[in-house]
């Protein structure tokens, strides 16, 4: 029966069915605002995805809105790519279509994906500020169950994690996506002191300063490659991110740079900006002098 569907309301099919898992809920509203439709026609999009997944929405009549079911199934397919990209940056809502590439692209650079009902759950929690209980493993203490409060997702440029408030240790936290075995969400929704504004390293900006590494013979180059401006890149991040943009950049962040710049072409003028970041451990050369 979708296949008979034309495709403005396969478009808007989809954006039910994308809200609703990813976002937990969808209205009429959020359809006409979406596509500028009549109050009619949403509810017709709205009865005909019900006809076509019965089990999917719950309608709250206190709210007039419907909500993700517990026995949800995807009418449509989400890729996990596609569908962080869509969370990250508004899209997806009107790709119910096949896409195809004008220019052939490759992206190899990720070895996995998440799980796509893992994404929803974490994606759903953050969009209704709730809880979520998940199987997570951790490279010190193996597989254990935890309640977080995610908040924010983050892509490090290698994979994808949630910042959250771990209730076990009592602190915030980065969750690797893929290393979530199941995701339960809870019904309370997450405290004051779980919630970003009380997570200091994400509330946090720090400016750095990159420049070509002193090492290089042609520092012009680098200088070109990134659109520095008198030879200086300035960036601001949050410094829940800064160690993982540093080495996804191949930043030398040591004081006296150090490093070999055939491998570290930008170096870090102002390192006195990483004093109080959580995750420099991972920074290369962050540690070092």
């Amino acid at each position: 029966m979708l296949e008979e569907v034309g495709q403005a309301q396969r478009e808007r099919l989809f954006h039910i069915d994308f809200r609703t898992w990813f976002l937990g809920s969808v209205s009429r509203g959020a359809l006409i605002g979406r596509f500028g439709i009549k109050e009619a026609a949403a509810t017709r999009d709205l009865a005909l995805y019900r006809k076509l997944a019965p089990m999917n929405l719950d309608f709250d009549g206190s709210n007039k809105i419907y909500r993700c079911a517990r026995a949800f199934a995807p009418l449509f397919e989400h890729p996990p790519e596609r569908t962080l990209t869509a969370i990250a940056e508004g899209l997806g809502d009107d790709a119910a279509g096949a896409v195809g590439q004008h220019v052939r692209t490759e992206r190899p650079l990720r070895l996995n994906a998440p799980d796509i009902g893992i994404i929803a759950a974490v994606s759903r929690a953050i969009a209704e500020g709730r809880g979520l209980r998940i199987g997570y493993h951790s490279l010190s203490s193996g597989r254990t169950e935890r309640e977080i409060a995610p908040f924010a997702l983050v892509d490090t440029g290698v994979r994808w994690h949630a910042r959250a408030f771990d209730r076990r240790s009592g602190g915030f936290r980065d969750f690797v996506l893929t290393r979530i075995d199941g995701a339960e969400l809870l019904g309370a929704v997450a405290g004051a002191a779980e919630q970003r504004e009380a997570d200091d390293q994400w509330m946090r900006m720090v400016e750095l300063e990159l420049v070509p590494h002193p090492g290089l013979e042609r520092p012009e180059a680098v200088a070109r490659d990134y659109a520095m401006e008198e030879g200086v890149l300035r960036t601001r991040l949050r410094a829940a991110t800064v160690g993982y943009a540093l080495l996804h950049w191949s930043v030398d962040a040591s004081p006296d740079h150090q490093l070999d710049p055939a491998r570290h072409q930008l170096w870090l003028r102002n390192g006195a900006a990483l004093y109080g970041v959580g995750n420099l451990a991972i920074a290369p050369g962050a540690s070092a002098g």
